[in-house]
């Protein structure tokens, strides 16, 4: 992607001047950031969406005098309330994995790096439909794709939450802007902006969301990783108390011990590209109920293209796909990392492939994290 061409998608901004003068800065609306944008999916496809197994879906109700009412999906249509009943909001994350056309709008934002990137998300919502004022601890980007929706947006310093309620509704919301998008228009939010969305009439909201891992998340999962790193010695080095001493106070934990996990720790740190080994396998691992149906060979390398559910990333020594790692240097490095920044390879591409380049190929293809070129 150029980052130094104006976009309609930013108001005429390049992604690099939004990235230096909004993002985790201030808020950017931008009228017909698309212009004529059309829904990707009909309320009965998005509802029929929400009902399907392996979907993440939620269900918010306002019940009046300030209550609320949050189920967890899949919905049958059963389940859900009347198109007439005003007040209801139906949240369907992660459509860029079930739907192609969803896949292909978030490619229009991959001026943020991907590792940061998490997924569409579809709010359908009746009349004054909406899930309270609140605050994300991540940047998103507010699409509307139909109907209206005031939105009231401000910089919250008070982030108390209302008490005894299942959603995170701020106690005392302070608006300071209020703006109403109509289809294609887009409402960029930093982190930490209180915002509170609420439809004019029936209506949809396209999220576009990132990820942004706590740093105790990221600390547990980058030391479980790292110890258990494949170069371990056959015999695990336990820890030895041979001169420890009879002891008077059982409880205390001996200072040996203490020593010993200490070194536990800097060892696995001290391992040489364990850290960054870590961080790109837990940042490409799917979502838990992410599935991938295995490929057929036949023509495979014509072209390939990656299947709009794999994360591919990589650094300056590793490729990291799906959750995995593979050291890579040389020809073969670059023609990867070509393919985790467009998303395919060519045929010319692929002719230039060592036979290790192609023999990896083919395995995810059969995992079915790549595919044929001419597939779509």
């Amino acid at each position: 992607m150029d980052t130094n061409t104006p976009l309609a998608l930013l108001g005429g901004l390049t992604a690099s001047q939004f990235m230096r003068r909004h993002w985790h800065k201030k808020p950017l609306l931008v009228r017909q950031a698309i212009p004529g944008f059309k829904p990707l999916l009909n309320r009965a496809q998005l509802l029929s969406l929400a009902g399907a197994d392996g979907v993440e879906a939620r269900l918010i109700e306002q019940l009046g005098d300030g209550r609320w009412k949050l189920s967890h999906g899949p919905f049958p249509r059963r389940r859900l309330p009347s198109l007439t009943q005003p007040g209801w909001t139906a949240l369907v994350q992660g459509v860029d994995l079930h739907l192609q056309s969803a896949h292909e709008l978030l490619q229009q934002f991959r001026f943020v790096p991907d590792a940061r990137m998490d997924d569409l998300m579809i709010s359908f919502a009746t009349d004054q439909g909406g899930v309270g004022p609140h605050f994300d601890n991540y940047d998103v980007f507010l699409l509307q794709a139909h109907g209206r929706r005031r939105w009231r947006i401000g910089r919250q310093k008070n982030l108390a939450l209302q008490p005894d309620v299942p959603l995170k509704i701020l106690a005392q919301f302070e608006p300071e802007e209020e703006h109403v998008l109509e289809p294609g228009d887009m409402l960029y939010l930093p982190p930490k902006w209180a915002h509170d969305g609420v439809a004019e009439g029936e209506c949809m909201t396209y999220s576009i969301g990132f990820r942004s891992p706590a740093r105790d998340e990221l600390a547990r999962e980058l030391l479980l990783r790292m110890s258990d790193e494949p170069d371990e010695p056959e015999t695990p080095v336990v820890y030895k108390d041979a001169g420890q001493l009879a002891v008077e106070q059982p409880g205390a934990i001996p200072v040996e011990l203490h020593a010993f996990a200490r070194q536990a720790l800097e060892r696995a740190l001290a391992e040489p590209l364990a850290l960054e080994r870590a961080l790109g396998e837990y940042m490409s691992e799917p979502k838990p109920n992410v599935w991938f149906e295995h490929g057929d060979e036949r023509g495979m390398f014509e072209s390939v293209v990656l299947d709009r559910r794999t994360r591919m990333l990589y650094d300056a020594r590793h490729i990291f796909i799906n959750g995995e790692s593979y050291l890579a240097g040389g020809r073969d490095a670059t023609l990867m990392r070509k393919l985790a920044d467009t998303r395919s390879l060519s045929r010319a591409d692929l002719a230039r492939a060592s036979d290790d380049a192609l023999e990896l190929l083919s395995s995810w293809f059969d995992s079915g994290w790549v595919r044929a070129g001419d597939e779509g």
